[in-house]
C-alpha cells in the first residue's frame, strides 16, 4: 500500500517502528514469564553455566532480548564480523554483551550508529566496552 501512496511513506515508517516495538515488548514479556516459571535452583544453575550470580542473571534477563543489539552493529561498523568473533572467542563476546546490556548510553550509541559516526571512534567517549574493544583490535592486529 505504501508504494501506491508515497506521501504516506512517513506514516508507514512510524507504523513499522511501532510494530517492531510491540514485537520486542511481547518477546520480553515471554522471556520474563519463562524465567518466572523456573525454580530458584534452575535459575542458579543457568547463572552458574553463564559464569554469573543468580541476581546478576535475573537483572540482565529483565533488560529484555534486545538489550545488547547495539554491540553487533558497533562491531560491524568497526569492521569486525560479530558472528566470527562469537565463534572464535565466545567468552569475549559474552563479556562484551554483558557490559553492553547494562550500558547507560544506549541513546548516544543508537544516534552514533545511525549517523555512521561510531566507526570514526566517537564510541570511545562513552562506551563501557571501548577499552576491551580497542584491546581486542590491538591483539588481533599485532599477530
Amino acid at each position: 500500500m505504501g508504494a501506491q501512496h508515497p506521501e504516506y511513506s512517513g506514516v508507514w515508517s512510524i507504523l513499522d517502528a511501532i510494530a517492531s516495538w510491540v514485537q520486542k515488548y511481547r518477546s520480553a514479556i515471554s522471556l520474563r514469564d519463562e524465567l518466572a516459571q523456573c525454580g530458584a535452583e534452575e535459575v542458579a544453575h543457568i547463572a552458574h553455566d553463564l559464569g554469573m550470580s543468580s541476581d546478576e542473571f535475573e537483572s540482565l534477563a529483565r533488560k529484555g532480548p534486545g538489550a545488547a543489539d547495539q554491540l553487533p552493529r558497533l562491531l560491524l561498523a568497526l569492521g569486525v564480523n560479530p558472528d566470527e568473533l562469537a565463534s572464535s572467542d565466545p567468552a569475549t563476546i559474552r563479556g562484551l554483551e554483558r557490559i553492553c546490556i547494562t550500558c547507560a548510553h544506549k541513546k548516544q550509541c543508537e544516534h552514533d550508529l545511525a549517523a555512521g559516526a561510531t566507526a570514526g571512534g566517537s564510541y570511545t567517549d562513552y562506551c563501557p566496552n571501548a577499552v576491551s574493544i580497542n584491546e581486542l583490535f590491538n591483539s588481533r592486529f599485532e599477530m
